[in-house]
């Protein structure tokens, strides 16, 4: 029975419950999906930021570590290129173990 709004005191209070009830609904499978992923994308972007950021920090201070500790053995220009000729070096065989690990022996064959 559809209610009258000047008879049915609970009118209102039943038409307030009944949309946002229509609101959340719709929020749960529209809104809040799309901010769920846009937080991922933001954090994920930061995250990777931060990784990267801190891998080239890491690789200049390990190329200045190398070449601080070959400067007590050799004059500091060829401490700079035995440097580069070590870590170019550790990471071509960094390279090879990784190339080597990419197909398991059954997809080899």
């Amino acid at each position: 029975m559809v209610s009258n709004p000047l008879t049915d005191p609970e009118w209102a209070d039943r038409s307030v419950a009944f949309i946002d009830r229509v609101v959340a609904t719709v929020r749960k499978y529209t809104t809040q999906p799309l901010v769920t992923t846009a937080r991922g994308i933001v954090f994920g972007l930061l995250a990777s930021f931060g990784v990267i950021t801190g891998l080239v920090l890491l690789l200049v201070g390990l190329v200045r570590g190398l070449q601080a500790a070959l400067d007590a053995v050799v004059d500091h220009q060829t401490s700079v290129w035995i440097s580069y000729f070590i870590l170019s070096a550790l990471f071509l065989v960094i390279g090879i173990v990784l190339m080597r690990k990419r197909y398991t022996p059954e997809e080899e064959k």
